[in-house]
């Protein structure tokens, strides 16, 4: 009878073989369409529960953050003061209350737990890329999370332009009243938009890293690519006013610009590692055979 190390390291044995084999008749990653909605499921689950924790955290806090909310409200009213007609937001049903409370709990905890969403979406994404382009996930992550806050950081200073925008094209003779929800709504739209924008230069650099964009595609679609940025922010901002697109634009395209030179730069190294054996040949040569072996004519017999 094989003694207990024996058996473990036999163990062992099997289970090296057997992921050995896994790895070889599976090289690329692929799984069937069941195991990617498995998880897929797993992955939102994980979502979903570091959102509730989150939001169950925020729940404390709701009253700082909820006023932290109001303020581009009364900086675009002048000032906020509870029961004052046009200075105040207001509700009108009964549960309005109890609702907003979990609204603001829920959209609180999604922002605080970004870090834990963005691994997961990214994490879902990494089983399909090669080995040399998971090694760029603390990239993605360490770019991602603060590029988002950046987001939220210049929506949170344009929402005040866009009140005041919507509430002078009304005209004059009416006094603006906003509900607590739509005002909410207003807010999550101007952060989500704000923050999927600050978002694009990260993910064309993530797009060069895999070889789908270089730089000399970069320079071919460069004015493309600005229009394209404008065109988004003025769709992604819920404000129509310029001055918000072109804050939102501007400070997107310096950023593009940034990804450019890291795009410029990791082309430089990639052709360092992958010299091309063709660089040299003009457009209308042919390259040149590789030389074969002289086959021996008593050998051929």
């Amino acid at each position: 009878m094989a003694s207990k190390p024996s058996a473990i390291r036999g163990a062992r044995v099997v289970g090296d073989r057997y992921l050995r084999f896994k790895r070889q008749s599976n090289p690329d990653g692929r799984m069937p369409l069941f195991d990617h909605l498995r998880e897929l499921r797993n992955r939102v689950v994980k979502v979903a529960l570091a959102i509730l924790v989150g939001a169950a955290v925020c729940w404390g806090f709701y009253n700082r953050i909820w006023s932290f909310m109001q303020r581009p409200y009364c900086q675009a009213v002048g000032y906020c003061k509870l029961n004052t007609f046009g200075h105040t937001l207001i509700y009108s049903g009964v549960m309005d209350g109890f609702y907003l409370h979990i609204k603001v709990a829920v959209v609180a905890g999604a922002i605080i737990t970004s870090p834990v969403w963005l691994y997961q979406i990214w994490a879902f994404i990494a089983p399909g890329l090669y080995s040399r382009e998971k090694r760029w996930t603390y990239l993605f992550l360490g770019s991602a999370v603060p590029l988002f806050g950046l987001g939220c950081f210049f929506a949170f200073l344009a929402m005040s332009r866009g009140l005041k925008f919507f509430i002078s094209v009304s005209g004059g003779g009416l006094t603006a009243l906003f509900t607590a929800d739509s005002y909410l709504g207003y807010w999550i739209a101007m952060v989500v938009g704000f923050g999927l924008c600050f978002e694009v230069p990260l993910f064309l650099v993530i797009l060069n890293l895999a070889r789908i964009v270089t730089h000399e595609r970069f320079k071919k679609w460069r004015r493309l690519i600005i229009f394209l940025v404008f065109v988004f922010a003025g769709i992604a901002s819920p404000s129509p006013d310029p001055l918000t697109m072109l804050l939102l634009g501007g400070v997107v395209v310096a950023l593009v610009e940034v990804a450019e030179v890291l795009i410029y730069f990791n082309d430089k190294r990639y052709a360092r590692n992958h010299p091309d054996p063709y660089a040299d040949l003009a457009d209308d040569e042919l390259a040149p055979l590789e030389p074969q072996e002289p086959v021996d004519a008593d050998s051929s017999s």
